[in-house]
């Protein structure tokens, strides 16, 4: 069996089990695989090929990965090399053979042979050597899997996709490479991987089987797709790969939407870097706003006001610079501001409102407050960037260790504290609240954070992320596209994937 002539992807088949190997053989098959590689090292016990190669569905690779290269395989490599062999014999479609091994191994009848190297340590020096030596050891198809210690090593990496005589397949494990698995479907590359079963991991940064022909649909990739992304660090938590995945597939729109893991003080660097790509457009959250505004060649002019964008866009004349999150911020809390029954409206200018946080979150929330008029009272960590913000918006600043003792009645929390992973910190002792304070907690992942758990233990009005985060969302999704973004979905989506039983599934 060929390959199919689209970029597929391959679903990793990893069980200790002949017949949970079979059974995830056929649900893999049901749910459209197309390629799939099957992890002999993680069996029990010695391979059955009859029972493995039984009623397959689509082509198979066998694999047997020695522990160095990220594998399970225990025994010698005599022994490793012979059941490769073997493999080879019983009529899998492909083998996969590590560099150093593969010219021992030689071609068999109409199996074909994948060539890889992986280094679960670096990008070598002499990577392109390498490449070059793998590409004459009767490959069919080269693989490379190295390890990313910046964003720039994924351009170096995927160069490989389209720069060899032989269909390549070039990523960069860990959270620093996790672009490459999409993006090398735009370059050509004839496959990538991805777990079929989201329980197991068979490298670091690799995405699930349904998460990448779903969210990411790498299958539908062209060299014409757009490239957007979102930048942050951490950024793996985000949910807007999927929101805006969700909403480019409803209204037909030919572009990708990625997370890109940019460490602090290197955006700019990345930016110019990644210009090779190129991506059309950013959504930009922490650490980066506040830099994103300065590398941007255009303002917006809540941007100049605020000196924090969450968005970038890319025109002729360099990066366009956006702050959505102060008009999303600005009219969540308009929409759900506490009112008496039967009394007078209530109006942001009339609330005493605390402010944790000083970053780029905080400023353009600080701003739209300012707006309003409200009393404003801010505390950070860093007391020079809270004094720093206080001046520019006339609030007042008192230090961190003092806000538990600020009276206010609307507490916003603009820190990641609480964020994934660090799920049960919170940034206000649960004695400072009461049912009078409104909580608003701008983290929404998870939606319900310690902050607003105890919250509602205490009866406080509460406000979560999400809100804000699908409108700043939906504004960024026009400026991406010039088209009004389908909001209904993307809550469906933000709702579904941050539900307990979705967590459950995930976990």
């Amino acid at each position: 069996m060929a390959l199919p002539k689209a970029p597929a992807i391959c679903a990793v088949i990893g069980r200790t089990r002949h017949k949970m190997v079979q059974v995830e053989i056929q649900e893999a098959a049901k749910r459209g695989a197309r390629l799939l590689e099957i992890r002999l090292d993680y069996l029990a016990k010695a391979p059955d090929f009859h029972r493995l190669l039984a009623r397959r569905p689509c082509p198979m690779i066998a694999t047997v990965r020695r522990q160095a290269d990220g594998g399970r395989w225990p025994g010698h490599e005599e022994e490793r090399q012979m059941l490769l062999r073997q493999a080879i014999v019983a009529g899998f479609d492909w083998v996969d053979l590590e560099t150093d091994v593969a010219d021992d191994i030689r071609r068999y009848g109409n199996v074909k042979r994948i060539i890889s190297y992986h280094n679960f340590r670096e990008v070598p020096e002499d990577l392109e050597k390498i490449f070059r030596r793998m590409c004459e050891q009767d490959a069919d198809v080269v693989k490379v899997a190295v390890t990313a210690s910046s964003p720039s090593d994924n351009l170096r990496v995927m160069k490989l996709v389209n720069s060899g005589p032989k269909p390549t397949v070039a990523v960069c494990m860990g959270d620093l490479g996790t672009c490459s698995r999409v993006l090398i479907g735009r370059l050509g590359s004839p496959f990538s991987y991805a777990t079929f079963n989201k329980e197991r991991s068979f490298a670091p940064g690799i995405f699930s089987f349904e998460d990448m022909k779903r969210i990411y649909r790498f299958e539908q990739l062209r060299p014409d797709t757009k490239v957007f992304g979102v930048i942050g660090d951490p950024v793996s938590h985000s949910l807007s790969p999927r929101i805006h995945n969700g909403a480019f597939a409803k209204l037909g729109i030919n572009a990708v939407y990625l997370p890109f893991r940019v460490p602090r003080g290197e955006l700019a660097k990345f930016l110019e870097e990644f210009e090779q790509v190129p991506v059309a457009g950013y959504s930009v959250t922490i650490p980066h706003k506040e830099a994103a505004a300065r590398l941007a060649q255009v303002r917006d002019p809540e941007v100049e006001r605020i000196g924090a964008a969450n968005t970038l866009i890319r025109t002729p004349g360099g990066w366009h610079a956006y702050n959505t999150d102060a008009p999303a911020a600005l009219a969540s809390l308009q929409a759900n501001l506490p009112q008496i029954p039967g009394g007078p409206p209530t109006y942001l200018s009339s609330r005493k409102v605390l402010l944790l946080g000083a970053g780029g979150v905080a400023r353009a929330v600080a701003f739209a407050l300012n707006q309003q008029r409200c009393e404003l009272t801010i505390a950070n960590r860093t007391l020079e960037r809270a004094h720093a913000l206080g001046d520019e918006v006339g609030g007042r600043v008192i230090d961190w260790t003092e806000r538990n003792k600020v009276e206010c009645d609307t507490l916003i929390n603009c820190t990641p504290i609480g964020m994934h992973p660090n799920l049960d910190d919170t940034p206000v002792h649960e004695l400072f609240l009461n049912p009078g304070i409104m909580v608003f907690d701008t983290i929404y992942t998870p939606e319900t954070t310690m902050l607003i758990r105890e919250a509602r233990e205490k009866g406080c009005p509460t406000l979560t992320g999400v809100d804000m985060f699908i409108r700043q969302a939906a504004m960024q999704f026009y400026l991406f596209t010039g088209m009004e973004a389908p909001t209904e979905l993307m809550a469906k989506l933000v709702k579904r994937a941050l539900s307990p039983v979705r967590l459950e599934e995930e976990d």
